[in-house]
This record gives structure tokens, sequence and C-alpha cells, in this order.
């Protein structure tokens, strides 16, 4: 069970507002850790068992990002409304809004890890540190690297996949069915999920305006507003160390985390050999263990 917040509430971002959850003391000297969930359309909530780190002495951020959970939504808006922009920049208020700018460390899971990459390029003065977590540096890049994953898949999975994406059917049961196929492989591998993953994937189902438009209607069909975005020509210019972090059967192969290593100049990476996109969950001990150990060695 995460530990209790100790500070809630939300932010102004233009007229809309920005939910926010913090546990531990924002005044502490070490660097507060905003985690950046993922989607795009997602919420904080399978994330919360990272408030944990408050218990290792680091203030840590969660926030709903605009479209989903505690924050606006906004289901009339159109693909023009939601861009990579528009959340770099609810990130950029939330970090100025609550007086961390100046002493922080980015932890970005999938969708989220991009879109830290992104900011850390703009090589913010206060940043201290970057954590990407199960995120491909590029959409293209990895669309490729699902389609080898889907072909590995039981026979006839694919081929129904396919049939129901090309008959814009992917709402049926049957779609759903051998979806849930690739999930149990590449998304999350226990048989149980865990309450906070349930509510993030019921808030996605509740209000799907930004995860549908954003990137579609599955994790491995990409068609949405993101399908050509990539972070890599943004690489080069992220100077904080860096940790990558991702599964062994993660949805976001070695290939498509690859150009990660390659590109930042100061960078490790740690793969979790039992997981697959979520090794927070997962493994989540020897997550919690290769995090504070990163996380003290920018001490």
């Amino acid at each position: 069970m995460a530990p209790a917040p100790s500070a809630r509430g939300t932010v102004a971002f233009g007229p809309y507002r920005t939910w926010y959850r913090v546990t531990g003391d924002l005044q502490s000297a070490r660097p507060t850790v905003v985690l950046v969930h993922g989607g795009p359309g997602s919420t904080h909530d399978y994330l919360l068992s990272l408030a944990a780190l408050a218990e290792h002495g680091w203030p840590v951020v969660h926030y709903d990002q605009l479209g989903n959970g505690g924050s606006t939504h906004l289901p009339q808006a159109g693909a023009d409304f939601w861009t990579v922009e528009l959340f770099l920049g609810e990130l950029d208020n939330l970090l100025h809004s609550l007086g961390v700018a100046d002493n922080f460390v980015l932890l970005g899971q999938s969708w989220g890890g991009m879109l830290s990459a992104a900011y850390a390029a703009r090589q913010p003065e206060g940043l201290r540190g970057l954590v990407v977590a199960n995120s491909p540096a590029s959409y293209p890049l990895w669309t490729d690297e699902l389609a080898v994953l889907r072909a590995q898949l039981p026979p006839g999975v694919n081929e129904t996949l396919l049939a129901h994406e090309a008959a814009d059917t992917t709402d049926s049961p049957e779609y759903l069915e051998a979806m849930n196929v690739f999930y149990d492989r590449h998304v999350f591998r226990l048989p149980e999920k865990p309450t906070e993953l349930t509510a993030s994937m019921m808030e996605i189902a509740n209000d799907p305006t930004v995860y549908f438009t954003m990137n579609g209607p599955s994790e491995f069909h990409v068609v949405g507003t993101l399908r050509d975005w990539s972070v890599i020509d943004l690489l080069p210019r992220i100077q904080v160390p860096t940790l990558l972090l991702s599964g062994r059967h993660d949805e976001v192969t070695v290939g498509a985390v690859q150009p990660y290593y390659d590109l930042i100049p100061d960078v490790r990476w740690e793969i979790f050999e039992e997981s697959s996109h979520g090794p927070h969950l997962e493994e989540p001990a020897l997550f919690m263990k290769v995090l504070v150990e990163y996380l003290r060695s920018l001490d």
C-alpha cells in the first residue's frame, strides 16, 4: 500500500486544472521525483507504489495529465488540441506551480518516458536526473518492433487482430479477446492485476478521448496522432544522468529502447528479466532497489 499523501489538489493550467498528489516534504534538500504516467490518456494510479520513495528520503509528485483522472476532461476536444506541446506545457506549469522546478528528477513511464525525455532535452536548469521506463524512442521504430512481437503470437491471434483492424471493428469482443493474448505476454505478465493498475485501465475506459486520439484502439495498433512522433533527434541534448528501465518481455523491445542508450551522453540501462511493461509492479523489490541506488548516485 502506498504511503498516505502529504498534500493533494489541483493547479491551474490556463482555463483547465491539473490534479496532483504529493508524498513527503517538497522542501527537502533532495530533488523531488515527479512521476509522468503513460498512455497517453492513462492516470497516476498504476504508479502509486512509487510513492514509497518518500520513505527513502525523496519527495514524490504524482499527477494526472489533462483529459483523465482528476484533471480536466475535454471529451469534445479534437485531435489538434491533444499535442505533445500541450503536455510539455502542462508538465512545466506543474513544476513551477508546486515550486519544485529548481530541484527535481523526472521519472517517465511508457509515453511518459518520451514526454520526459523531450522535456529534459530542453535542459531545464533544475533537472537533476532522468528515468525513462519502458519507453520507445520513436513510434515508427516501436511499430516495426510490435509487428515482430505480433507475428510471434499463437497461431490465428494476429490474423484475428489484423482482420478487425482492417474492418475497423476493434471494439468487438473477438478483437478484445485476441488483444488480451498480447497483453498477457507483453504488457503485464502476472496472473492477477493489482488494484492500482486496474484503476488506471478503468479510467482509460471511462474516458478514452486522449488514448484513442493520440495512440489508437490498443497498445500495438498505433494509428493516432503520435504515430510518427520520435524523440531520437533530441536525445543528444539530454545533459543529466539518465537511467533506462525496461522488461525482457516488454512490448517496448530492446530495439525500440536502443536509441536512448546510443545517444544520451550519460546513461545506464537495467533490463528486468521477469518483467514486461510494468517492472515496478512485476518485480517491485528489485525495481525499487535499482531506482534508489540511482537516486543516491545523484547525491
